[in-house]
């Protein structure tokens, strides 16, 4: 099979991976796989609604949970169209140039998100260590300007990273690992060098998974040191549980994330449902399970939750 020139992304595209050993019953495996996606939606959706009609929950910590949000709709719109191609059509083609541009989305929702996780933690960090100049520090100006800066690097960085895919040559078919496309699948295809890429790839990474979650520790570090110091354990415990939900985003988002790397670097010979389960947990969990975690632990969301299920139910 003949290698096609490299600048022609049109001529060839990618096959895209159905659950290993499930193959016939994709119909089947759609079900859940809609359902976390309706929940995840729905889910997102009430909080940005009732952070928006709220002036009370208009404070940054609530504007950075609607920033969560955001970004979780976005990562869950940016891998549903090929897999619901998949699960629900049994449609496993994919055009490289659409493969291309669902790459650049995932990864850049993916890590609006770890950024937003990051100025969450800032957030609390600030409201425990300097809670008399909270206000001040955290204005709503400067929220805007974060979130504006998170956006905008995470799209800066991943934008080169889609460009420079269509400058490598590839196979006219080649088949996918997951059901969806990110970079280091699609480029483990290429038949091309990928020095330049995969150099790049590991710097964007680096400079955003891995600071960010640098920092993230960082930032516990430092409210751990400041809960220590309070005297009363009341105090200590209303302290931290503000934090409570905050960490348990964290590790939603993180630990498949950590996993999936380890997997790669040390368990190669892991069957390759092990791999595609914690892709999915990473990219399908958060943003499911994120605003049940804020709903459940913040009170001001929970009642607003129950007020609008006891209103739809009378």
């Amino acid at each position: 099979m003949t290698v096609l020139n490299k600048s022609n992304a049109s001529s060839f595209f990618f096959i895209l991976m159905d659950l290993p050993g499930l193959e016939s019953a994709h119909c089947w495996t759609a079900i859940p796989i809609c359902s976390i996606y309706v929940l995840s939606v729905l889910g997102n959706v009430i909080i940005m609604y009732i952070v928006k009609s709220v002036p009370s929950l208009h404070t940054p910590m609530y504007l950075f949970l609607s920033m969560l949000s955001m970004a979780d709709l976005g990562l869950s719109a940016s891998t549903l169209p090929s897999m619901a191609a998949v699960f629900l059509l049994g449609q496993r083609r994919m055009e490289a140039a659409t493969c291309f541009v669902q790459l650049f989305f995932i990864h850049t929702f993916s890590v609006i998100e770890s950024a937003v996780l990051l100025a969450m933690a800032f957030d609390r960090c600030v409201a425990i260590r300097e809670p008399l100049r909270y206000a001040t520090i955290l204005t709503t100006k400067r929220i805007g300007a974060i979130g504006l800066a998170i956006v905008t690097r995470s799209a800066a960085l991943h934008l080169p990273l889609s460009v420079l895919l269509r400058r490598l040559q590839f196979q006219p078919v080649s088949a996918l690992a997951h059901s969806y496309c990110v970079h280091p699948d699609v480029l483990r295809l290429a038949t091309s060098r990928t020095r330049v890429n995969s150099g790049l790839g590991l710097f964007v990474m680096l400079s955003t998974l891995g600071l960010d979650a640098m920092l993230i520790l960082l930032s516990y570090v430092l409210i751990l040191k400041t809960v220590l110091s309070i005297a009363s354990n009341a105090e200590r415990f209303k302290a931290f549980n503000t934090c409570i939900s905050h960490i348990c985003a964290v590790l939603l988002f993180y630990t498949p994330l950590v996993s999936l790397s380890m997997i790669h670097r040390f368990g190669k010979k892991l069957p390759a449902q092990v791999y595609m389960l914690l892709s999915y947990l990473h990219f399908l969990v958060p943003p499911m399970l994120n605003p049940i975690v804020y709903s459940v632990k913040t009170k001001e969301i929970r009642v607003r939750v129950l007020k609008m299920l006891h209103c739809k139910k009378f």
